[in-house]
This record gives structure tokens, C-alpha cells and sequence, in this order.
């Protein structure tokens, strides 16, 4: 590459930085004009309108209430009387995302980030022994009816997780200490051991259901938390769940949603899930045993998850909707996985252009859905803002990082 070349290249990336650090400001006003909090796809049974009708208050009418307020392209919420109320995961994202974004003076020096871990634990799960975390509001899945608040490993993952964030650029104890005892829930509560090879984290204390990206994610919480305290107690369950879900690791590298026969689907967020905790675990834990899974399960998300113009695909053999959290999470998966593949960067930067392009509002913030003659407009807190806002700051902490100097 010539003088000219490498200096063209450069006013590139200048130009693509400053729009990914353009967008970012404008979506973290956002979301503090609207203090952190808003509606969520699955919010529907937070209905007032709902609630006062108890004879619609069965598993069906659940279902389909849920189901259909989440796929209508019009918010009806407001006419339901749905709330908008801050959510367990979707503040925890949100921290994790001011813990980064703290390192460009995009935030207020340590006040925003304490004041967030703040409202992060008011928001724990009432009268559990441990520091758990559950949604926002009942959801009905094909068994059972979850109640507002029950703890669940996704929302508990993600919350410790963003505390060891905070507890890392702060050094403040009672965060670990809060993330230590998440850890606990996850290996006391959800560790299921049916067999010699079967050990697994499940979703919630109230089924046994074996979902990969959550017990991946369990899995890596706890290799975090044992290499930061020295707990020797929660290494080898996460090890035998991550030897699980590598386990079922289909030979093209890819990996059902869940194993139930209703759970048989592959999908973009869930496979960039399942990497990032196997990456994370391999770190944590300092071992190469997991490298064939991971590069096996990156070739095949490459390979199926993205358009030539850069949109992410929802499925692996089928392209709608085109999710903000598709876009979101393919931004982090690619960026976690740049020295991969040379190829990574650019197309998260095509992922990005993308998503500017199709499902930013001008008022600041990321639609939901992309469909192929109408596009969901709806502007989701936890789904949509929240996701985007940490896939923003990922990005760029990796462009900071590599180019050694402020943003």
C-alpha cells in the first residue's frame, strides 16, 4: 500500500469512527432523557387493561397476548396500559456500557456509573438469599408462567457480569461481593448434574430445560469470578457445562437454540452468544481445549450469518426479520473475535452501516424488526437501546485499543 493509499485508509476510519462515536452520544441521550427505562418486546402481560380482566388470565390467552403484542407492528402498549419500567438485564447492559464508555469522558467520572450499579441492585430479586435477578414481568413459556422478578440466569449472568465491570474500574468490594453471590445462585440453584455427561446450568429454578447460550454463559460467570477471587468452588461445574454444550456441537459448527425438539432452531444473537462465553471461559480458565469449537462454530457464523451488504441475518438459512439485536450482537461477536480474522472489522463496520442506514430514528434511537415490506418502529429499552448502546461501546473500546489514543 502506497503513502497516498495508507493516508486515504486512515481519513477512513477517522470518518467511520467519528460516526460509531456520533451515534453512541446520541443514543446515550437517549436513553438518559428517558431514564433507562422503557418498553420491552415480552412486556405485554404488565397490562393493566390485562390484569383487570382475570378470566383472560390462562395459559393461552398468556401466550397469546404476549406473542402478539410482541409481533405487531403497531405499539399497542400504550392503549394497554403497559408501563414503560426500567429492566433487571437491560440496566445491567446499560452499566457494562458506562463502565466503557467512562474511558472517552462520555460519562460523568465514577458518579453516573455508581449511580447506575445502584439502581441495578435495587432491582434485585425480592426475598431470595441470593444476589438473582429475574425480568420485569411475568412471562408465560410453553410450561410454566415465570413470575415478575424470578431470578433467571440470563438476567443474573448479565448483571453480575456488568458489576464485575464497575468493580474492575473501581475497586469497590461490595460489587464483587454481589457478583460473587450471583455466582453462588447459578452453581446452587440452576447447576443440574443428571449424568457423567450431562452437567448443566438451567434457565430458571423452575425447569430443566437445556438452553446453550444460557448455560455458556453461566459457564463463563463463574470462570470470571474464580479467576478474580480465587474460588476454586465454581471451576469445575463450569467446566463440565461447557463441555455439555460443546458437546452438542453440530460438525458444521453450529448449535440449536436449546434441546427440547421445539428448541431445534439456529439463529445469529444465540450463536454469537454461545462464542463470546466460549472465548471467555477459554481465557478465563487459560486453556486451548475449546479453540476446534470455537473456530469451527466462527466459520459457520460467518459463513450463514450476514448479507453482502452487510445485514444481519435472523436465521441461518433465512434472513427475516432483521433484528436490532442481531445487528447488535453481530457487532460484538465480530469485534471480540478481530484477530480471527483479518476481515472481522470491516464487516462489523458493514454490520453497523447497515443498521445506521435501516434502523436508526433521527430522534435517537434503533428500531426493533426489519421485515421485508415494513420495517417495526417500536423503540424497545432492554431489546433494542440497551443492546446497541453496549455493541457501540465494544466497538469503540476495540478502536480505542488498537490505536492506543483518545477518541
Amino acid at each position: 500500500m502506497n503513502t497516498s493509499q495508507t493516508q486515504s485508509k486512515a481519513k477512513s476510519n477517522q470518518r467511520d469512527l467519528r460516526i460509531i462515536k456520533d451515534t453512541t452520544l446520541e443514543l446515550l441521550a437517549y436513553c438518559r432523557s428517558n431514564k433507562w427505562a422503557g418498553y420491552d418486546p415480552y412486556d405485554a402481560l404488565n397490562s393493566r387493561v390485562f390484569k383487570a380482566l382475570p378470566f383472560l388470565n390462562f395459559k393461552l390467552a398468556r401466550l397469546a397476548l404476549t406473542q402478539g403484542i410482541k409481533r405487531c407492528p403497531i405499539n399497542l402498549r400504550p392503549l394497554l396500559l403497559v408501563p414503560k419500567t426500567p429492566n433487571p438485564k437491560g440496566i445491567a447492559l446499560f452499566l457494562s456500557s458506562l463502565t466503557k464508555l467512562s474511558k472517552f469522558g462520555f460519562v460523568d467520572g465514577n458518579k453516573e456509573i455508581d449511580a447506575m450499579a445502584e439502581k441495578l441492585l435495587a432491582l434485585r430479586s425480592h426475598d431470595e438469599s441470593y444476589s438473582c435477578w429475574g425480568y420485569n414481568f411475568d412471562w408465560q413459556t410453553r410450561g410454566e408462567l415465570v413470575p415478575k422478578g424470578s431470578p433467571n440466569i440470563i438476567c443474573s449472568t448479565s448483571a453480575a457480569n456488568a458489576l464485575l465491570d464497575a468493580y474492575e474500574l473501581s475497586r469497590k468490594y461490595p460489587w464483587l461481593d454481589m457478583a460473587v453471590s450471583a455466582a453462588d445462585f447459578i452453581l446452587d440453584v440452576l447447576f443440574r448434574r443428571e449424568n457423567d455427561s450431562q452437567a448443566f446450568f438451567s434457565y430458571t429454578p423452575l425447569e430443566r430445560t437445556k438452553v446453550h447460550n444460557a448455560n455458556l454463559l453461566g459457564a463463563a460467570l463463574l470462570c470470571r469470578i474464580s479467576m478474580l477471587t480465587g474460588l476454586k468452588r465454581f471451576l469445575e461445574p463450569a467446566l463440565d457445562a461447557a463441555h455439555y454444550s460443546v458437546g452438542k456441537q453440530h460438525d458444521d459448527g453450529s448449535w440449536d437454540y436449546g434441546e427440547l425438539p421445539f428448541q431445534r432452531w439456529i439463529d445469529n444473537f444465540h450463536t454469537g452468544f454461545n462464542l463470546v462465553a466460549l472465548k471467555q471461559i477459554a481465557e478465563y480458565y487459560r486453556t486451548t481445549e475449546f479453540d476446534s469449537a470455537i473456530r469451527r462454530g466462527f466459520k459457520f457464523y460467518r459463513d450463514h450469518f450476514f448479507r453482502e451488504d452487510g445485514a444481519p441475518r435472523y436465521f441461518h438459512d433465512y434472513t427475516y426479520p432483521i433484528d436490532i439485536h442481531s445487528v447488535a450482537q453481530s457487532i460484538i461477536t465480530l469485534v471480540e473475535f478481530r484477530e480471527l480474522a483479518e476481515g472481522n472489522i470491516p464487516l462489523a463496520h458493514s454490520v453497523f452501516d447497515w443498521g445506521l442506514r435501516n434502523m436508526w430514528d433521527p430522534r435517537g434511537f434503533f428500531y426493533f424488526q426489519k421485515l421485508p415490506y415494513f420495517t417495526v418502529r417500536i423503540p424497545f429499552m432492554r431489546w433494542s437501546q440497551a443492546w446497541m448502546l453496549l455493541a457501540l461501546s465494544t466497538f469503540l473500546e476495540a478502536q480505542y485499543n488498537n490505536n492506543k489514543k483518545s477518541i
